[in-house]
């Protein structure tokens, strides 16, 4: 039987989310824009970099989680999953957009999701760099930004020919989903790439209208269902089905009129 979280829960969580925003930023910002242990975790080739800021953050989120609820779960991109199954689960990507990092660019993010009986109620979205965190729940988003906290909420955008989208890099599309892409951007007033789930944020933040990603892994999207909702936004696959604790094809909008275009666009039966 599965059931809700409690406001008196998510009164509770919420600060300990903020904490490991914190302790976490501790940890990667000495590495950020200097000597950072880079490493190639592809071994066919290719390039899947990651760096010590991304597992000894990681390792001390998940220390901080032990220490103060140690019959929570976690599931993280670095170390793999510990009690996947349990009713709370701490879904942690600690860098992403590690190539941002390397690059020394600060739009990489920490995320930081928590499910409740398998279904995300909790995220934040963090930019220590900045002094930025993205935090919400279905309860309501905001922006702390230096002991000031505001609202978040996405704006209107009812055409889809006012949009500004955005995409990571279209390197990560097989041929139809860059057909797609190309499809929407032409549509749109303006693309960005390069800003990883940063994107996501400033959709929340009302300054980004669309984000369309494939190939996500559920810590690269799930910490961001909570904030975009508790902004206004929406979340789909790009068959326009709810995403939940899934990765994959995404579609991140503020304003639903804009999101029901862009399915039309990325619909299989419109690709070239």
């Amino acid at each position: 039987m599965t059931g809700s979280v409690s406001p008196p829960q998510l009164a509770e969580l919420e600060p300990f989310l903020i904490e490991l925003n914190r302790v976490s930023g501790a940890v990667i910002l000495p590495l950020f824009r200097t000597e950072n242990g880079l490493e190639n975790k592809d071994l066919s080739g290719g390039f899947d970099p990651v760096t010590r800021g991304d597992r000894d953050a990681e390792a001390a989120i998940r220390q901080t989680i032990a220490a103060h609820f140690p019959e929570h779960g976690v599931i993280g991109e670095e170390y793999g999953e510990d009690r996947p199954d349990a009713e709370f689960v701490w879904v942690l990507d600690p860098i992403d957009g590690t190539r941002a990092f390397i690059a020394g660019l600060p739009v990489w993010t920490t995320l930081i999701g928590l499910r409740f009986q398998g279904q995300p109620v909790l995220g934040s979205i963090g930019q220590p760099y900045l002094e930025e965190v993205f935090i919400g729940s279905a309860a309501g988003s905001r922006l702390l930004r230096r002991g000031v906290s505001r609202p978040l909420k996405v704006r209107a955008c009812p055409s889809l020919s006012q949009a500004i989208v955005a995409t990571t890099d279209t390197i990560v599309f097989d041929a139809e989903e860059l057909g797609a892409w190309t499809r929407l951007r032409t549509a749109t007033k303006l693309g960005r790439m390069g800003c990883d789930a940063y994107a996501y944020a400033m959709v929340a933040a009302g300054a980004i209208d669309l984000v369309i990603e494939a190939g996500l892994k559920s810590w690269d999207v799930e910490a961001a269902v909570p904030v975009l909702d508790g902004a206004g936004g929406v979340i789909a696959d790009w068959s326009g089905a709810r995403v939940g604790r899934h990765g994959g094809r995404i579609v991140i909008a503020g304003d639903r009129a804009c999101l029901e275009q862009a399915l039309v666009l990325l619909a299989p039966q419109n690709h070239p």
